[in-house]
């Protein structure tokens, strides 16, 4: 069935890196904006960045604008997340998701997703 995958999570010092993988199964992530959300401990979802369909327009939140990157890779159904220069405030869960509708910003987590990751935990400690 349709799903989406996420991977590359683990634990970090402050200053490290880690890429996050989403990979698509069951149907073309090309036809769908793509973006991560991130949950930490004792708080809601929070959108982290997006980019869309066209690669044309990439957004992310201010507090990891600068240390994160967004890209995908439509041939392999693939979306990519670098972080750089983590900060312990990085720490939680991170879901891929999966939008058909047309974005102008960042979406929240809500019902117009199409599809949602399983989570992947990331934490960042000395």
């Amino acid at each position: 069935q349709a799903q989406l995958v996420e991977s590359g999570g683990g634990a970090v010092q402050p200053g490290g890196s880690l890429r996050l993988s989403c990979a698509a199964f069951g149907f073309t992530l090309d036809d769908y904006n793509i973006g991560w959300f991130r949950q930490a401990p004792g708080k809601g979802r929070e959108a982290v960045s997006w980019i869309d369909r066209s690669e044309t327009n990439t957004y992310y939140a201010d507090s990891v604008q600068g240390r994160f990157t967004i890209s995908r890779d439509n041939a392999r159904n693939l979306v990519y997340l670098q972080m750089n220069n983590l900060k312990p405030e990085d720490t939680g869960v991170y879901f891929c998701a999966a939008l058909s509708l047309s974005i102008a910003s960042m979406p929240t987590p809500g019902p117009k997703i199409d599809y949602w990751g399983q989570g992947t935990r990331v934490t960042v400690s000395s």
